[in-house]
């Protein structure tokens, strides 16, 4: 594919790049591909992130049959679902906000990032895609990302409780949205655990990847962040929001095996999916 145009890589990519010993030339593709409509016209999940009003950032998924994402022509992705009321995505989804996305094909460890502008027309939503990239497959498990929590009750606390803290231990897949004005929203996959040190408190480790540092680089601009981490078996999945800050001391990194740097999180809001 000859890519016509490029978004060069912001301040806070850069900044991250050249102190993680990077240098990049050029930027990131701006349009579909037809292999990238194909690609997302067969997948049943999208993971989405956003802002909302009050400057938090949530990450969650949305869920249908084949054919619900469909791309046309006119680099226009079409999602013909929304979220539900009680679900805090729905808060970031405005119309002409930010919005950054996420598909991945667990079986062939495939992932197409689209991060763009959101146009919310009632029954469904129509992503405008500023940036367009396939990612390599590092760190994805061959597992399907677990049961859709569409439908369940939500519950809201501002910390997590020993049974999430205990759940978040043996994850080993999470999301993590990230947001700053003037460049956009950004959601990206995470494969690894995650380390809860408290009932607001969690790290993760960074491993060697595309060296786009995408997410790190937003989180050098703006520490708002939020997180979606899916539950494979019963679809009770958890949204935590709050900030997020790099840690680029070796003697972090070197707690978690084949990490490069850790990245820690404070906890300001969680949002778990329950069975009604």
């Amino acid at each position: 594919m000859r890519i016509l145009l490029m978004r060069a890589w912001h301040q806070g990519e850069t900044a991250v790049q050249q102190r993680a010993g990077y240098h990049r030339n050029g930027g990131v593709g701006v349009r579909l591909p037809d292999a990238a409509r194909d690609f997302l016209a067969q997948r049943q999940t999208i993971i989405l992130g956003g802002r909302d009003l009050s400057g938090r950032v949530w990450a969650g998924a949305l869920y249908g049959p084949q054919g619900f994402l469909q791309a046309n022509n006119q680099n226009l992705i079409t999602l013909d679902v929304v979220p539900d009321e009680s679900d805090p995505l729905r808060l970031a989804l405005r119309h002409q906000a930010d919005v950054g996305a996420i598909a991945i094909e667990p079986q062939t460890r495939r992932r197409m990032r689209v991060n763009g502008r959101l146009h919310d027309l009632g029954d469904h939503l129509v992503i405008e895609p500023d940036q367009v990239f396939a990612n390599c497959p590092k760190y994805i498990a061959e597992t399907p990302l677990g049961a859709t929590d569409t439908g369940y009750e939500r519950d809201w606390s501002t910390e997590l409780s020993l049974a999430q803290q205990a759940f978040i231990a043996t994850i080993d897949t999470f999301f993590v949205a990230s947001h700053v004005d003037g460049h956009g929203a950004d959601a990206s996959h995470r494969g690894g655990q995650i380390r809860v040190t408290g009932p607001k408190t969690l790290s993760w480790p960074d491993y060697r990847g595309n060296a786009m540092f995408m997410t790190l680089g937003n989180l050098e601009l703006d520490p708002a962040c939020g997180l979606f981490i899916p539950d494979r078996v019963n679809g009770e999945h958890l949204r935590l929001t709050g900030t997020a800050r790099v840690d680029w001391d070796p003697a972090a990194a070197a707690t978690f095996e084949g990490a490069e740097r850790v990245v820690h999180f404070d906890v300001s809001d969680v949002v778990q999916s329950r069975r009604p």
